[in-house]
């Protein structure tokens, strides 16, 4: 039933069983059974736990760290992940080291799981390089500015996989997947949606993750779609579902089943997580323009951190371990600060340098220009 809303977007009055995310963690801290999902998180013991929360904290400090960095110039532009650690990192896990990883902007958390070095991501927000690396070191690719090119990136090299025949062998060795991050608001754009109807058509071993962190810069995602996001890749006929973002043990047993079905040869996953961004969208934004401080304390009393705090020190975690995460923490933002300073500024030509990966003659032709006009200053002092 659709209620007529006076020209604003129609409510639809209807409820679905796959809207209800998944959930293994309560925000209060307690375990709780899951007739599908519960059987894929039982071996995580609290050891394995322990590592998702020492991923999570790492992750907030350093980006904490590369935000303030940006208010004091010393980057130019950050994005914020604050808030969606559960999701990045509890997905990251399920990983097998020959998946490979399209993210966008905002995955600090996948790029650390990965054994990124993060100090790599501040290059390009310092100005420094493009921001480019060796993406077969980690198989973690450069993220994407672009909002929802990757999807096709990521759909594409699924069909590689494919030809390549390293999917459905059974050897865990062997069989691979890829995944690609995006946020809500690049579902509205259609580079997502014909990503999803090659992999559908192909079967690809892909899984689309979809972190819904409630907000497309300032547009709310009721104002992006009359239904929740996740019957977006249902619509394609892809399985689907939805997950507590802010619930890392839940983000990780979710990841798992996509990507044993894409491993199997089962195909594509859509993946939405809903979690929250706490922060801006990026250091240019500034969300009070547009959301109220009572949506923010709501989201904050979720916050996935101290909801997996709670849920160890249930378990029998100490103090000790906490207090060593804290400071292990504060020597990698204290690390990040001083490389990011210590970056020096790069020769202003260097900018036409791996534009694309082989020679190409416009970016030469510009070089060419840039080289005469620095020159024309050095002839005018010299006269």
């Amino acid at each position: 039933m659709t209620t007529d809303t006076g020209g604003e977007t129609p409510h639809v009055d209807r409820h679905d069983p796959s809207d209800d995310p998944v959930q293994l963690l309560s925000p209060t801290g307690e375990r709780v059974h899951h007739e599908v999902y519960s059987a894929r998180a039982d071996h995580l013991d609290r050891a394995a736990l322990e590592g998702f929360y020492r991923d999570m904290a790492l992750t907030r400090r350093f980006d904490v760290e590369a935000t303030a960095l940006q208010r004091q110039g010393e980057l130019g532009l950050w994005p914020p992940c604050l808030g969606q650690e559960a999701a990045q990192v509890g997905s990251a896990r399920a990983l097998r080291p020959q998946d490979f990883v399209f993210p966008s902007y905002r995955e600090h958390g996948v790029a650390w799981v990965r054994g990124l070095d993060m100090r790599s991501l501040l290059l390009l927000y310092r100005g420094r390089e493009h921001g480019g690396w060796d993406a077969r070191e980690h198989n973690y690719n450069v993220p994407t500015l672009v909002i929802g090119s990757h999807a096709l990136h990521a759909a594409g090299y699924a069909m590689g996989i494919q030809r390549d025949g390293d999917v459905g062998t059974g050897d865990p060795d062997r069989d691979r997947a890829a995944v690609t991050y995006f946020g809500d608001g690049a579902t509205s754009q259609g580079d997502v949606s014909e990503a999803m109807v090659f992999a559908a058509a192909a079967g690809a071993p892909v899984v689309f993750f979809c972190q819904n962190n409630q907000w497309a810069i300032s547009v709310p995602t009721a104002k992006q779609s009359r239904i929740p996001l996740v019957h977006r890749g249902t619509g394609f006929g892809i399985p689907s579902v939805r997950v507590d973002g802010n619930d890392v043990i839940a983000s990780y047993a979710v990841m798992a089943e996509a990507l044993e079905r894409a491993h199997s040869g089962g195909g594509p996953t859509f993946i939405e997580a809903v979690t929250y961004r706490m922060g801006a969208h990026t250091t240019s934004d500034d969300p009070t323009r547009y959301r109220s401080r009572a949506e923010e304390d709501m989201w904050r009393q979720r916050d996935p951190i101290a909801r997996l705090r709670s849920h160890l020190e249930r378990l029998g975690t100490g103090s000790d371990f906490f207090d060593a995460v804290e400071a292990e923490a504060d020597r990698l933002g204290e690390d990040a600060r001083a490389y990011c300073r210590s970056l020096e500024h790069p020769p202003a030509e260097s900018m036409f340098d791996h534009v694309y990966a082989t020679p190409h003659a416009q970016v030469e032709r510009e070089r060419a220009w840039f080289r005469d006009y620095k020159d024309s200053f050095e002839t005018e002092v010299v006269r």
